[in-house]
């Protein structure tokens, strides 16, 4: 977890990624606070929950969507997912999967599983393009040094 200091000196703990972004503790939350403790536009929580990659949000008395700290957490892990680049369409496909219940852990495996093996194709990838580039480094600094010299 990080701490700030707020300007009157007092150390505020910013929260982790499955912490509660209001520090009263309740487990309800509304789009304004989800969207800065995750850094999501509310606009993107709301396309998350039209295309189902959210689950169901429940909804206060007056019709404000009301977050819960599991929906805090699945927000943390489609994060994650949209890091290894897995595709939108599959992100989604996996929420249904979840919301179908236990008995889709093999299809749900499957779709993690192929997400790892692109992930690891691409870390290849990125290895070889850095060789690259450090040559390329390598050579300009060399070709610098001796252009330095008297």
């Amino acid at each position: 977890m990080e701490t700030r200091t707020e300007a009157s000196g007092t150390a505020v703990r910013a929260p982790g990624p499955a912490a509660p972004p209001s520090p009263d503790g309740q487990d309800h939350y509304t789009i304004s606070e989800v969207a800065a403790h995750t850094g999501l536009s509310a606009y993107t929580l709301r396309w998350y929950e039209r295309i189902g990659l959210m689950p169901h949000i429940d909804r206060s008395h007056t019709g404000q969507r009301r977050y819960r700290n599991r929906d805090l957490n699945w927000l943390a892990f489609v994060g994650k997912l949209r890091l290894t680049g897995m595709p939108v369409a599959d992100m989604v496909r996996y929420a249904e999967l979840v919301r179908e219940g236990e008995h889709t852990f093999p299809d749900r495996q499957e779709l993690l599983e192929q997400t790892r093996r692109d992930v690891r194709a691409r870390i290849t990838e990125l290895q070889d393009t850095l060789a690259v580039l450090d040559y390329k480094i390598d050579n300009y600094a060399c070709a610098r040094q001796a252009s330095e010299r008297p």
